[in-house]
């Protein structure tokens, strides 16, 4: 029996990559699974590999950005299967282009998606959750949140979604709703479309690798941990720091320029600079 026999849950964007990979395993593990992707095809490929193996499967081709076909969404997993235990926020997109040349109506799509997109969908299950007093919510971030040459509003996207991920974690703890959010690291089509990635990857990387993650946190194997952003690249598994107050916390009764010059010079040590802090 799979650690995830008896449960329902929604993996958006799960026609390709890593969303296909989660949604695999997560049905070898015993889920129900409704597969989420705007494009028909590869979600039904996915279905159909599901239901070949005995698992249970359907296919959602729902946009995430509308709030309207989110709730759809989550209300196809309740017809089908009886309920939704889980919910998967992989939908995403992703490019790559210098600030000063970025595109008004590609920054808003990509918002809509990575940011909204997480929006609806966990609203419209949480509101299922709490009426029966439990589920998982797993929202998927990156490292790029630390700051990534060339993907500002990527990057951007998905700081919103590990500031979404504490502040849904903190509002849901009574409801007996976990929320985390992940930080994956594989190769995919976005890594193919990005020459920054391309260059420091591996194929080895595969989006296979990831998934016990997310089957894992949907599991009960997980009770008791939320509000957690966790990272997995490869061989290497941690827990990735939310913003804090770095000491030491100066005190002064007026602060003045020349002041603030001496605390820098003298006691404050500046983070590593962006490009620094993506590479981890």
């Amino acid at each position: 029996m799979g650690i995830l026999e008896g449960k329902a849950v929604v993996i958006t964007g799960a026609g390709r990559g890593l969303g296909r990979a989660y949604a695999l395993h997560a049905a070898a593990a015993g889920a129900a699974v409704l597969v989420n992707d705007v494009d028909h095809g590869p979600a039904a490929e996915v279905a159909a590999l599901i239901t070949g193996n005995g698992g249970q499967a359907e296919v959602s081709t729902h946009s995430v950005a509308d709030a309207e076909q989110a709730a759809a969404m989550v209300g196809q997993c309740v017809r089908a299967f009886g309920t939704i235990d889980g919910l998967v926020g992989n939908a995403g997109l992703n490019y790559q282009v210098p600030p000063w040349d970025d595109d008004p109506a590609r920054i808003r799509e990509l918002v809509e998606v990575n940011v909204l997109g997480v929006l609806y969908t966990g609203l419209a299950a949480m509101r299922v959750m709490r009426e029966r007093g439990s589920g998982v919510l797993v929202n998927v971030a990156s490292g790029s949140l630390l700051g990534k040459p060339g993907g500002a509003a990527y990057s951007a996207s998905k700081g919103a979604v590990a500031s979404l991920t504490y502040s849904w974690a903190a509002d849901l703890a009574g409801c007996g709703i976990r929320v985390n959010a992940i930080s994956p690291l594989a190769w995919t089509r976005m890594v193919e479309a990005d020459e920054v990635e391309r260059a420091r990857m591996s194929r080895d990387l595969t989006p296979a690798l990831a998934a016990p993650l997310v089957t894992y946190l949907l599991s009960d194997l997980s009770a008791g941990l939320t509000g957690q952003l966790i990272r997995l690249r490869g061989d290497k598994l941690h827990i990735v720091r939310q913003h804090a107050v770095k000491e030491p916390v100066l005190t002064s009764p007026r602060w003045e320029v020349a002041d603030i010059a001496a605390a820098f010079e003298h006691d404050l040590v500046p983070e590593p600079p962006p490009g620094e802090r993506w590479k981890l």
